[in-house]
């Protein structure tokens, strides 16, 4: 791992972090092994070190998404210097490129400890959720959708009204609105809003169906 993290700053840049990511992060996972590149992830995003740090701070956000009560303290300094990185990077984040906001985003909650939100939100841009019907009677997997792709067999949606939104999901929908992320901050009150199971009729919570833990088999 040391030895590709030196090869950053030349033309092969990209190359490298596709590599880096294909060994630390392979589609998304968490390892062991994956906590150690935070120090290296560290220097590259505050500039002690050369490389990208937008690339920095999204894979040190993923690793820090998945740490626990321990690995927290190990890296207490790397996931402080990362945490204002996150907020400049989200600053320059283009109003058209949703994807990158959503995942900053992400990164900044991992980096203060959020332990649900730092790795549930791709739904944003995505414009759908999968989620588990609440009723232990049904088992249905409904999607929640609210993009212009939306079909008449999905969850009914009724998203919530953004004045009456508080907490972490007033925070996002404030962010998302602040960088002109328009279609992130409406995704945010359908995250936030109620849905309707197309096999039972069961009315919930989409964001307290996201959070939970998958019982289905």
């Amino acid at each position: 791992m040391t030895h590709r993290f030196a090869l950053l700053g030349g033309d092969d840049d990209a190359k490298v972090w596709d590599e880096l990511w294909n060994d630390l992060c392979h589609q998304g996972c968490v390892y062991d092994d994956s906590f150690a590149a935070l120090p290296f992830l560290a220097a590259i995003a505050t500039g002690r070190a050369p490389g990208d740090r937008e690339q920095a701070v999204l894979m040190a956000g993923l690793i820090a998404s998945a740490a626990d009560e321990e690995r927290r303290a190990r890296y207490a300094t790397e996931i402080a210097e990362l945490l204002p990185v996150a907020r400049a990077c989200l600053a320059a984040c283009p109003a058209d490129d949703a994807s990158t906001f959503v995942y900053l985003t992400q990164c900044l909650l991992a980096f203060e400890g959020e332990p649900v939100w730092s790795d549930s939100l791709e739904g944003l841009f995505t414009e759908e959720f999968e989620v588990e019907c609440p009723d232990p009677g049904c088992g249905a997997m409904p999607f929640v959708i609210f993009g212009d792709h939306a079909e008449d067999d999905e969850a009914e949606t009724h998203p919530a009204d953004p004045s009456e939104l508080t907490g972490i999901a007033q925070r996002l929908h404030r962010m998302a609105s602040e960088a002109g992320q328009t279609g992130v901050a409406r995704g945010v009150t359908y995250l936030f809003g109620r849905a309707t199971c197309p096999e039972c009729d069961t009315e919930f919570s989409v964001s307290e169906r996201v959070a939970a833990p998958a019982t289905g088999g």
